[in-house]
């Protein structure tokens, strides 16, 4: 018999968000979950699947019943034939790396953080950059769920596809994903390059940056000019850091907070901070080399507000005739967006926005609810720091960027921040009624809503 307690406190890491979920359990077994969805219907409660806690947003809260997936954490089975593997969905990607590196395999592209699991990393449409390179949802070959009602359906390509399509980025809505198998790819060594830019030479050579690099994404530090560019590339050179703890840690992590800190007393500084800092730490070139997940993740420095919206780029331009020049607006809609950003910062003083601003890019997919759903995408991050857990005014900066973002067709990362609604959803996804109709039909009484879902699909 499962065992839930009562009093637990949720927060996600970030402590944005938090709840008092009534009954919170931590089950070890399928047999225990469906224990907690049998005593869900008969007290008609709502149930809510975290990991995690990594998500920016109120996506995971609940005052119904929690179930953490975190003793659901083994590696189910690896074939290194196929190159797959197949986990419990609450396996931290952190503990998943070293057991793909002992079968020489590794995961192709992967998000900042690892400290998230597979169940939860796929539901909420994270993402890396690179243009050859999906969300981490398009790594899913296949994915168990536990429905509302206790049944268990395999899905992949081949079984229950349609559910599949919707079910890699489920929003947690769907039931309870029970286990991933994850496609892997031999395991590779990275070279990381950081170099200087300006905000003009990146967005004038957009697509000279894209070609060379295969993981290539940019920050930007508003109030400034000034761009760290990032190549990340396939290498066979040995392991390699540049990292310094004094740097890293008593100069870009304690005295960056200190000085945000006071920052929030005088905002005024926040663009003198951004300069300093990147004078500081990113003027020069700087390279490191290690195994892939350990250049794909990095430190979050410290507790934040997040958005992150993926905006239409073009696909590969096919050659018809016609009278007009080709169009090329994806293109130009990273720039666009940027520029239209900076100036308004520029021309509201008093509105003030941390570095960095960081651009990534994705390949388009088929699943339904991804923010790159038929078309490749920029995605492009703001961030708001909370210097010792203080709140820094941000609502001028956010709603700005988020009128910017819709303008020019874009769509939130569901894990973070937004004000979208249903009828935002409605015009941003062509598949969204499909999305509703398998929700609709997988869990009729809503048992697993909370609600941020109910302001996605009410």
């Amino acid at each position: 018999m499962v065992h839930g307690y009562k009093g637990v406190k949720f927060q996600n890491w970030a402590r944005t968000y938090g709840c008092c979920p009534e009954m919170y359990f931590q089950p070890t077994s399928v047999e225990e979950i469906r224990e907690v969805l049998a005593l869900a219907r008969q007290q008609n409660k709502r149930v809510k699947v975290v990991g995690g806690g990594h998500s920016p947003s109120d996506i995971a809260c609940t005052d119904g019943f929690m179930i953490h997936m975190g003793m659901m954490n083994r590696v189910l089975k690896v074939d290194t034939e196929k190159k797959q593997v197949t986990v419990e969905a609450g396996i931290l990607l952190t503990d998943l790396h070293p057991q793909l590196d002992k079968h020489g395999l590794a995961l192709s592209n992967l998000g900042a953080v690892s400290d998230v699991t597979a169940g939860g990393v796929i539901g909420s449409g994270t993402h890396n950059t690179g243009i050859k390179h999906g969300i981490l949802a398009t790594q899913v070959v296949a994915l168990t769920l536990l429905m509302a009602d206790g049944t268990i359906l395999e899905c992949s390509e081949s079984s229950n596809a349609e559910v599949f399509q919707a079910a890699r980025v489920h929003l947690g809505c769907l039931g309870v994903v029970l286990t991933v198998t994850l496609q892997c790819v031999p395991q590779f060594h990275l070279q990381e390059t950081t170099f200087p830019s300006t905000l003009k030479e990146v967005l004038d050579n957009l697509d000279s940056h894209l070609k060379k690099s295969e993981y290539f994404r940019f920050l930007w530090f508003p109030h400034s000019e000034n761009v760290s560019v990032i190549y990340q590339d396939h290498t066979i050179k040995p392991p390699s850091s540049s990292a310094n703890w004094f740097w890293d840690y008593a100069i870009g992590f304690y005295l960056l907070e200190f000085l945000l800190w006071i920052s929030t007393f005088l905002p005024g500084l926040v663009g003198w901070i951004n300069r300093f800092f990147f004078w500081l730490l990113f003027n020069g070139k700087k390279e490191n080399c290690n195994l892939s997940h350990k250049i794909f993740t990095y430190e979050c420095r410290f507790k934040q507000h997040v958005q992150d919206w993926a905006i239409p780029r073009p696909l590969p331009q096919v050659w018809v005739p016609s009278p007009l020049p080709p169009r090329a607006e994806g293109r130009e809609k990273t720039k666009e967006a940027l520029l239209e950003l900076k100036a308004m910062l520029e021309a509201n003083p008093k509105v003030v926005a941390h570095y960095p601003v960081e651009v990534r890019f994705t390949r388009g997919d088929d699943i339904l609810l991804s923010p790159c759903f038929q078309r490749d995408s920029c995605y492009m991050n703001i961030i708001m720091y909370r210097p010792y857990g203080k709140d820094v005014p941000r609502l001028d900066y956010w709603l700005a960027y988020e009128t910017i973002m819709k303008k020019v067709g874009g769509r939130p990362h569901w894990a973070k921040a937004h004000n979208c609604t249903r009828k935002d959803f409605e015009k941003m996804y062509p598949a969204f009624q499909r999305f509703c109709a398998i929700r609709e039909k997988l869990d009729p009484t809503g048992m697993f809503l909370n609600a941020y879902l109910e302001k996605v699909f009410y």
